[in-house]
């Protein structure tokens, strides 16, 4: 039986599939919840269209957090004014722009979507 696609990331041309969704965001949740995400945490999500976002977002819900996404391409005052409004103290990014707009907000602890890829084993 053919796995099903259930989104291609228009930049590279790579399918994800129902199957790699669901154990990437099982990996991804199980690292939020070790690093304190609880139900109804808001998380911050900074990540461009594609399947780390849906991933990641998922992976939020999963942990019963819930996901904030903050669009990318937002200029650096509209992004910082998007972080202070979530009071959010996690975020998932891997971009600077987000990092550096976060400083002085709540968030405590920025993941990284290689961090939410990890098995735990080097933990």
């Amino acid at each position: 039986m053919e796995e099903r696609i259930v989104m291609v990331d228009w930049g590279t041309g790579v399918g994800l599939t129902e199957e790699q969704l669901d154990e990437r965001s099982a990996t991804a949740s199980a690292q939020l919840r070790r690093r304190g995400v609880r139900a109804g945490d808001s998380v911050l999500i900074c990540l461009p269209v594609g399947p780390d976002l849906l991933v990641a977002t998922d992976a939020v819900i999963a942990a019963g957090g819930v996901a904030w996404p903050v669009p990318v391409e937002l200029d650096p005052w509209h992004l910082r004014r998007r972080i202070l409004a979530s009071r959010a103290r996690v975020m998932i990014s891997d971009l600077p722009q987000a990092m550096d707009a976060a400083d002085g907000s709540h968030v405590r602890m920025v993941v990284s979507v290689a961090d939410l890829g990890s098995d735990g084993a080097g933990s």
